[in-house]
């Protein structure tokens, strides 16, 4: 429940202080590009609950070569997919934005913004694929921890990059992706600790479980 609403607010945050520092222009942009985070979303949360779900399952079998297999996947798999939707959004972002319903007016606003967070993408990826898998790694409580710092980040990066410094939507998808940075640096300190399995270079070659 907390990681859904920690998500939330990441955009709920957005909006609030591009309100405030830039106008309603700049919260239809961050209304253009939220189907493109909403689909990097779903690939880090299908990675999630599949890894997690799979480690919990093998691990219970007593397989734990082939739960660290599969949490390996999955960091792999992580980095292939962001990159590919960092690379493929970019590349289309303009067509997308109108597509979405983009106008003259917001087009600037709306192209500024998503440039930078689709840029984040690969960094963001890591954050929502990896916090299930850490939970069900026995450590709820750092997952949790490692979204509230993310979140805290984009609040106060938001307030400085948006009302304090005059970035408009550039500043909020700064803050926005530096969140989600130091969000995912926490992640990956946590992956070379985990509780219940123990990784191996060879398994972070790609292969049916």
């Amino acid at each position: 429940i907390i990681s859904l609403v920690v998500n939330a607010i990441y955009n709920m945050v957005d909006q609030i202080f591009i309100g405030q520092g830039v106008g309603y222009l700049g919260n239809a942009a961050t209304n253009i590009i939220l189907p493109l985070m909403t689909v990097q979303i779903a690939f880090g949360v299908m990675l999630s609950d599949g890894t997690s779900a799979f480690l919990s399952l093998q691990l219970g079998s007593g397989e734990h070569k082939k739960a660290a297999k599969g949490v390996a996947n999955c960091i792999t798999l992580t980095v292939i997919f962001g990159i590919l939707l960092c690379a493929l959004f970019e590349i289309f972002l303009e067509p997308l934005c109108f597509l979405f319903g983009s106008t003259e007016n917001v087009h600037p606003h709306a192209m500024n913004y998503g440039r930078i967070i689709v840029a984040g993408f690969p960094v963001a990826m890591v954050n929502y694929a990896m916090a299930g898998v850490i939970r069900a790694d026995g450590r709820p409580k750092e997952s949790m921890i490692g979204m509230l710092i993310g979140c805290a980040a984009n609040i106060i990066l938001d307030y400085l990059f948006v009302i304090v410094f005059p970035w408009e939507v550039a500043g909020a998808a700064w803050a926005t992706i530096i969140g989600q940075a130091l969000n995912a640096f926490y992640y990956i300190y946590l992956m070379f600790g985990f509780k219940s399995v123990k990784l191996k270079k060879e398994d972070f070659k790609l292969s049916a479980p």
